[in-house]
C-alpha cells in the first residue's frame, strides 16, 4: 500500500490499494457522509445522473439473521450506479460485450471499528476501450475525496 497526497485547499492522506487486481480503493480519514456528498457532487458535476444507490450495508445487516449469521460486515456501505451515454456508446461500438460493465459503479464503505476511515473505490476495467471508463471512475473518485 502506498500513500497518495491529494491537494484541494487542504492536503489529505489517502491509502491506495489494488484489491486482488479486481478493484482500486482509497481509504481516507474523512467522514462517510462527506465522502458520499463528494461522490454525488462529482458524478452530477460531470453531467451524469445517478441511476441507483444500492444500500448493500443495510441489506446485509437486515438479512444477517435470516441467513444464519451474526457478523456485521459494514457499518455503512453503498454502491452508486450511473452511466455516460457518450462514453458507453463509444466503448460498446468498439465491442458490444462492454455492455456487461454498464452501469458503472463506485462503492463507499465503512467497516466496524474503523470510524473516521472511509473506503471508496471501483472495479478495475479490462484493457482496451474500457480503460477510458476506468479513467472517468478514477477522476470521479479523486474529486470526491479531494475536499
Amino acid at each position: 500500500m502506498k500513500s497518495v497526497l491529494l491537494a484541494a485547499g487542504l492536503a489529505l492522506t489517502a491509502s491506495l490499494a489494488v484489491a486482488g487486481d479486481t478493484a482500486v480503493t482509497y481509504t481516507v480519514d474523512q467522514d462517510y457522509d462527506d465522502v458520499i456528498f463528494g461522490l454525488e457532487s462529482a458524478i452530477t458535476d460531470k453531467g451524469l445522473i445517478i441511476d441507483a444507490v444500492n444500500h448493500v450495508g443495510e441489506m446485509l445487516e437486515r438479512t444477517k439473521e435470516d441467513v444464519g449469521s451474526t457478523v456485521t460486515i459494514f457499518d455503512r456501505a453503498e454502491v452508486y450506479n450511473f452511466c455516460s451515454a457518450a462514453l458507453s456508446r463509444k466503448v460498446m461500438e468498439a465491442d458490444p460485450m462492454n455492455l456487461q460493465f454498464c452501469p458503472y459503479g463506485i462503492f463507499v464503505m465503512q467497516k466496524p471499528g474503523e470510524e473516521g476511515a472511509t473506503t471508496i473505490g471501483y472495479r478495475i476495467m479490462p484493457e482496451g476501450p474500457m480503460k477510458e471508463v476506468q479513467a472517468l471512475l478514477e477522476d470521479i473518485v479523486q474529486e470526491a475525496i479531494s475536499e
